[in-house]
């Protein structure tokens, strides 16, 4: 199939609808219910405040029309698609018998653990991270090492894998059997380096660890010319052998703003790992839901200028972010990918205790750091209409502005944190 059938060009960009503030509390938004009769503008669960394309909508609402919401299962020339989309999205050769369905990634990551790691055995992951690669191991029953990135700049924006402190847990931590990547990295909205995921392809083959790679977030790179290299095809290169121990999750729930239609895939190469995924799946995870299936193809098919149209919108706003930030004093990421700024606000919380709860008193809605692992940090989600984003960042500088406290943020408290 050519790229055009999948929608990856177009001969012009149609205008989208990206500014309009939409009331999402009519549908009960979970990112809006939570400051339901408050005057909170919530920037704090990863998902858009902008409608989906209008190609996922039509379709869909020819689904409706149709009468028929029952169990169904994937349209046949689905996985068709997704096989073609990676091919020229990545260069990656994917077969179509590798697919599992899923409703949900937090659950991948879930049935990923209890796959590769058996009662006694532990997974690792690098915090900070998307909270249930914390949360994941515990709830299976396994253990978690955790290996803190480590910050590379004094203002602890910039953050690296130690792979020497990675060594070091491994070599302590015999019983880990799974590494969790979170590749690109949430919260911390960067790719990374072919030179770090060499670095990690060494280590699975010395310590002869499975890999479940969470790429959700791998199709909003923001950076022009920056390529997401999926790290299952990286494994693959350097031998056949590494290939079978990789579990690679991904979805269309961030990059097209449907999470809530339940619809995301695990892509597992090995025969046998893949057996033991859908045994590990039991009669416990239902299918996903039927307009996910549809509103899925019509992305494959249709997405891509609505996807373009998106980038450009998230560009503008990270920027308008970064310069909001900087005039704070408040030390920030500059994403490369997705719509997530992590900020230390470690100073601040100094002063006023939760950083979180301050900014949420005065009027806007962020995530804790302390769920990723860093209390003193926040995680902001620029994916709103301008006019919002901006009245939020107009709160947040004026509470900072009307403290009696003069706010002064210590750009060595970084490396302190992970003496």
């Amino acid at each position: 199939m050519s790229d055009s059938a999948i929608g990856h060009s177009a001969p012009t960009a149609p205008s989208f609808e990206f500014d309009a503030v939409a009331d999402r509390l009519q549908w009960s938004s979970t990112k809006w219910e939570k400051y339901r009769g408050q005057d909170v503008i919530p920037l704090w669960i990863a998902d858009m405040d902008f409608p989906a394309a209008p190609a996922i909508q039509d379709a869909i609402a020819a689904h409706v029309r149709h009468g028929n919401y029952g169990y169904m299962a994937p349209p046949r020339e689905l996985a068709r698609l997704l096989v073609d989309d990676h091919a020229s999205r990545y260069g990656w050769e994917v077969q179509p018998e590798w697919i599992v369905w899923l409703p949900g990634l937090v659950l991948g990551i879930n049935l990923a653990v209890r796959t590769c790691c058996a009662p006694g055995e532990r997974a690792v992951s690098f915090s900070p991270v998307y909270p249930p690669f914390l949360s994941a191991p515990g709830i299976q029953e396994r253990g978690l090492v955790d290996v803190p990135l480590r910050p590379t700049n004094a203002a602890g924006t910039e953050f690296t894998i130690d792979f020497a402190a990675l060594e070091a847990a491994l070599q302590a931590s015999p019983a880990a059997r799974l590494l969790l990547l979170c590749h690109p990295h949430n919260p911390l909205g960067r790719l990374f380096t072919r030179e770090e995921l060499d670095g990690l392809a060494a280590l699975c083959e010395r310590h002869d660890l499975h890999v479940c790679s969470d790429e959700v977030h791998c199709d909003l790179i923001l950076d022009e010319g920056a390529t997401h290299v999926p790290f299952a095809k990286l494994l693959a290169e350097r031998s056949p052998r590494l290939l079978a121990r990789t579990i690679t999750l991904h979805g269309p729930g961030k990059t097209y703003n449907i999470a809530g239609l339940g619809i995301a895939w695990a892509i597992i190469p090995d025969a046998g790992l893949r057996q033991r995924f859908k045994a590990a799946m039991g009669r416990l995870v239902p299918d996903p839901c039927c307009f996910g299936f549809t509103a899925l193809k019509a992305a494959f098919l249709h997405g891509e200028p609505w996807r373009q149209a998106l980038l450009a919108t998230l560009r503008r706003n990270r920027d308008r972010v970064s310069a909001a930030l900087a005039r704070m004093g408040l030390p920030h990421t500059h994403p490369e990918v997705s719509y997530l700024t992590w900020i230390d606000a470690r100073a601040l919380a100094a002063q006023v205790g939760s950083p979180a709860a301050w900014f949420e008193r005065h009027g806007v809605g962020l995530s804790d750091g302390a769920d990723f692992g860093r209390p003193g940090y926040l995680r902001l989600n620029f994916a709103a209409p301008p006019s919002l984003l901006e009245e939020a960042l107009q709160r947040m500088e004026r509470a900072l502005a009307r403290r009696t406290e003069p706010f002064a943020p210590d750009a060595s408290a970084a490396a302190a944190l992970f003496a």
